[in-house]
C-alpha cells in the first residue's frame, strides 16, 4: 500500500501545502471553488480565459488574504493548454489538485434552443470547450500527479446529465459525457494513486448579473428538491473540498449530485 505524501506547508485547514488549479475561476462557481479550497489551505491556480474577469478575482481572493495564482487558459486549445503547464510549472512547481470546471454555460453564454435549432458551430464549441478541454487539462496537468503516485481530478457535470433537459441538448450532452470520462480516467491513473471524481451541481444562483429572468429560471428548480431552496455556488464548495483532500482517498470514479435533492439516484 502507497501511503498519502506528507505534504509541506505553512498553511493550515485540510488542504495546506497543496496546490489546486480551477478552470473557469474568474466567475461564479468556479470562483466559489477557488475560494474555498483557498481557505483550507491550498494555493489556489486561478485560470480563465477571460483575462480582465481573472484579474478582479485574482484581487478579491488576495485581498482576503488567500495565497492565489493566476493562469491564462483556452482549455479548448491544445497550445493555449501546453503554454499554461509551463507557466504553472514555473510558478508553483506542481500541481496536486485539477478542478476541471470551465464550460459554455453561464459566462459564456449558451443558446436555450431546440435540438433542430442549434448551430453546428455552437454544438461544436459545446463539446470543444466542456469535454475536450477537461481531456486536455488532465493530459497536461495528470502525468506528473501519477509521476509522484498521489493527486486529484475533480470534473464538473451537471444534475442535467442525469435526468435531461429539454431545449439544450448539446449542453446536456456534453455534461454527460464527462461522467463518462471521469469513469474512464479514474481506471487508466487509480494504479498510479490519482483519484477521480466528479461532482454534478443541480440549477445555481451562480450568474453575476440577476435580471428577473434568471432569478424566475434558479427559482424554478426550488419546487423539485427535498430541500427548498434556491442553491448558490457556496453550496458546492464543500463537496470540492471534500474531493479535493485526503478524506476521499479510497473514493475514485464516483459522481457526486449536489442539488437540494431533486435528482436521487
Amino acid at each position: 500500500m502507497t501511503p498519502s505524501p506528507q505534504l509541506g506547508g505553512s498553511h493550515g485547514g485540510q488542504l495546506g501545502g497543496r496546490t489546486a488549479l480551477v478552470t473557469g475561476a474568474a466567475h461564479g462557481i468556479g470562483l466559489a471553488y477557488a475560494r474555498g479550497l483557498a481557505h483550507e489551505g491550498a494555493r489556489v491556480v486561478m485560470a480563465d480565459i477571460d483575462t480582465p474577469g481573472l484579474a478582479t478575482a485574482m484581487k478579491q481572493l488576495s485581498d482576503e488574504g488567500l495565497e492565489v495564482v493566476d493562469a491564462a487558459v483556452d482549455v479548448a486549445d491544445p497550445e493555449s493548454v501546453k503554454r499554461c503547464r509551463e507557466a504553472v510549472e514555473r510558478r508553483v512547481a506542481r500541481v496536486d489538485i485539477l478542478v476541471n470546471n470551465a464550460a459554455v454555460f453561464a459566462t459564456v453564454p449558451m443558446s436555450r434552443a431546440g435540438y433542430q435549432e442549434l448551430s453546428v458551430d455552437e454544438w461544436d464549441l459545446m463539446m470543444a470547450v466542456n469535454l475536450r478541454g477537461a481531456w486536455l487539462m488532465a493530459r497536461a496537468f495528470v502525468p506528473a500527479m501519477q509521476a509522484r503516485g498521489y493527486g486529484k481530478v475533480i470534473n464538473i457535470s451537471s444534475g442535467t446529465a442525469l435526468k435531461g433537459s429539454a431545449s439544450r441538448i448539446h449542453y446536456v450532452t456534453s455534461k454527460a459525457g464527462i461522467i463518462g470520462f471521469t469513469k474512464t480516467l479514474a481506471r487508466e491513473v487509480g494504479g498510479d494513486g490519482v483519484g477521480v471524481n466528479c461532482i454534478a451541481p443541480g440549477s445555481t444562483l451562480s450568474e453575476a448579473e440577476l435580471d428577473d429572468d434568471v432569478v424566475a429560471l434558479r427559482t424554478s428548480a426550488v419546487a423539485s428538491r427535498a430541500i427548498q431552496r434556491v442553491q448558490l455556488p457556496d453550496d458546492l464548495v464543500g463537496t470540492v473540498v471534500f474531493f479535493a483532500s485526503s478524506a476521499s482517498d479510497f473514493i475514485t470514479g464516483q459522481t457526486l449530485v449536489v442539488d437540494g435533492g431533486a435528482c436521487m439516484h
